[in-house]
């Protein structure tokens, strides 16, 4: 979008971002060039990135979006809440240097009897939590509010879970497609294929659509995984060891914890496992840093 209206533009890697590609939400320079149009020049700093680990190139960044304001990390209450899923959301939300937000879509399908929200309540910690239904509305006024004018919503989470029947219900008309999920275990299939922002009526804000996500790499992520296990972190602080890894060591305050059932073991092990996939990526990135400075050169 231009100041001119909506034009179409190339992306020229080789001038426009050197390793930054542009993604939605990017603001950009646009310059004409001869014999290829209207071309991307340069990708301009970006405020805030959803980010996660490139599921095709395990050593590398995916962003999903940039310049968002609000990351919603969506959960439908047609299907069992993970805890663990729920977390590697809130870690990429908060990491992207977004507002953090969690939504339940599907309240008029949720059972009065499903632990989601107790779960929900457990993980969320100071996140706000918005329960919606685009069948009665519930929630969506909630929701709008949270947004704004010249703000951007980012809404991430599973196929079928209800993204795009949210952006339809705040925009007033079926401008996604939809698409039915299974009965047996409420998988959806991938009805937004790419990531689109659309724009709300009165100058309401933006909204941000992604494709469904089955895989959540996360990347470079450890101040945003303090923050969402803050009470681990902090906890930790009163181990005998400085170096603790809470798995069995003397003097841990964490096994102390969980073993008069203060702390909840299964999140414990979601924390350290974020750790230690966080820590393996840092290696990686230290080994091929490394092999990069080397030139290439080949030892005799």
């Amino acid at each position: 979008m231009t100041l001119d209206g909506r034009v179409r533009v190339l992306s020229d890697s080789q001038r426009a971002q050197g390793e930054i590609a542009p993604v939605t939400g990017d603001w950009v320079e646009i310059d004409d060039t001869e014999g290829l149009g209207t071309v991307i020049a340069r990708v301009l700093p970006r405020r805030t990135a959803v980010s996660r680990r490139d599921p095709a190139e395990k050593d590398l960044e995916q962003v999903l979006a940039s310049n968002v304001d609000v990351v919603a990390a969506v959960l439908g209450l047609d299907r069992p809440v993970q805890a663990g899923w729920l977390e590697r959301l809130l870690v990429m939300a908060i990491d992207s240097g977004a507002e953090p937000l969690i939504v339940l879509t599907k309240a008029d399908e949720a059972d009065v009897d499903t632990p989601a929200f107790s779960i929900v309540e457990a993980v969320a910690g100071s996140v706000s939590v918005i329960v919606t239904s685009v069948v009665d509305r519930t929630g969506l006024g909630e929701l709008l509010a949270r947004i704004g004018a010249e703000r951007t919503l980012a809404l991430v989470g599973e196929s079928g879970v209800g993204k795009s029947s949210i952006v339809n219900a705040l925009v007033g008309e079926e401008r996604l497609e939809v698409g039915e999920v299974r009965a047996s275990d409420a998988e959806g299939r991938h009805t937004t294929t790419a990531r689109e922002l659309v724009r709300l009526p009165d100058d309401a804000g933006l909204i941000l659509d992604t494709p469904g996500i089955r895989t959540l790499g996360l990347w470079e992520a450890e101040h945003a995984v303090d923050l969402v296990f803050g009470d681990l972190v902090e906890l930790a602080e009163h181990c005998r060891f400085r170096d603790c890894a809470h798995r069995g060591e003397p003097g841990c305050a964490v096994q102390a914890a969980i073993d008069v059932g203060e702390l909840p073991a299964m999140r414990v092990r979601l924390f350290l496992e974020l750790v230690d996939e966080l820590d393996s990526l840092r290696k990686r990135e230290e080994q091929r840093a490394r092999r990069e400075k080397g030139g290439g050169r080949r030892r005799r």
